[in-house]
């Protein structure tokens, strides 16, 4: 099986394994999913940690207004009153004005953090240091986990509004948002290796040849953008070495230049023939006339 380290950018996404006989077309697909999916997750995640200290989320018309506002245009929250969590709920104002401020019990709030925590271990680039393959099955199973403590701590589920409900029903709208930018679109998404294009009418092996313990760095990018930038030649851990080991290096060329003054040659405990000259009584005799 070919290892693929998989980046985007300059930043490890996540590693995968393929046979080297594998269509590229199907790879593409199959790389695109999972960093999808990777990035679906991590929005679950951070939605619901603000679920857990917030409640739900306000109808679009309600959001970002005072209590005054709300009461002067008559406005109410039908759907946050259905959507109670389990045990109660626990009032704290939600200051950027997104969410009704009812928030779960104590006990509630630790099953959807303790989830979110596992959730993100399952999708995290630390993966990549940990040599784990990132599978579609592990980030589904991550998904899964996230939906099942929502159903736990809202049994009455969400409102159609909110953005935990739309990315579960896959109908989230993510126009005008920082994560728009992040997705990639299956039929865009293009992979390089060694700055070359791994086109999809081909196989991997094409590119890789026929050994099946190659492990290459897979850059993932939208079509249309270009080849990414090549990967450098040392890490920035061993750039980061190297310029320690010259600062050690230039250090130590300076200690030497100091200590070559040969000055102390002409001390007293520096001449070689003292002794000979003790013994022969011609010490301190001086040659200049008086």
């Amino acid at each position: 099986m070919v290892v693929l380290h998989v980046k985007r950018g300059d930043e490890s996404q996540f590693l995968l394994q393929a046979p080297g006989s594998t269509e590229l077309e199907e790879l593409t697909i199959q790389v695109t999913r999972v960093y999808n999916g990777r990035l679906k997750v991590q929005r679950l995640c951070t939605e619901m940690e603000e679920l857990a200290e917030h409640g739900v989320f306000l109808p679009p018309n309600m959001q970002g207004l005072t209590e005054e506002q709300i009461q002067e245009l008559k406005l109410k929250d039908e759907w946050g009153e259905k959507c109670v969590p389990s045990g109660g709920s626990v009032f704290k104002k939600d200051d950027i004005g997104r969410r009704n401020g009812q928030a779960p019990n104590e006990k509630m709030k630790q099953v959807l953090k303790k989830t979110v925590e596992e959730a993100k271990a399952i999708v995290s680039k630390k993966q990549v240091e940990a040599g784990v393959f990132v599978t579609m099955e592990m980030v589904k199973d991550a998904l899964d986990q996230l939906r099942g403590a929502v159903m736990i701590v809202y049994p009455m589920g969400l409102p159609p509004y909110d953005p935990i409900r739309m990315e579960f029903e896959n109908k989230e709208d993510l126009s005008g948002t920082q994560a728009a930018l992040e997705v990639i679109q299956e039929s865009e998404a293009q992979l390089w290796w060694a700055a070359k294009e791994l086109r999809r009418t081909k196989k991997l092996s094409d590119y890789v040849g026929r050994n099946e313990k190659t492990k290459i760095i897979v850059k993932i990018q939208q079509r249309g953008q270009g080849a990414p930038a090549r990967e450098p030649i040392i890490s920035s851990e061993e750039h980061k070495q190297l310029m320690l080991f010259y600062h050690r290096r230039q250090e130590e060329l300076k200690k030497l230049e100091e200590n070559d003054d040969d000055s102390c040659l002409n001390s007293p405990w520096a001449d070689t023939t003292a002794l000979k000259r003790h013994f022969h009584g011609v010490k301190d005799i001086k040659w200049r006339p008086r």
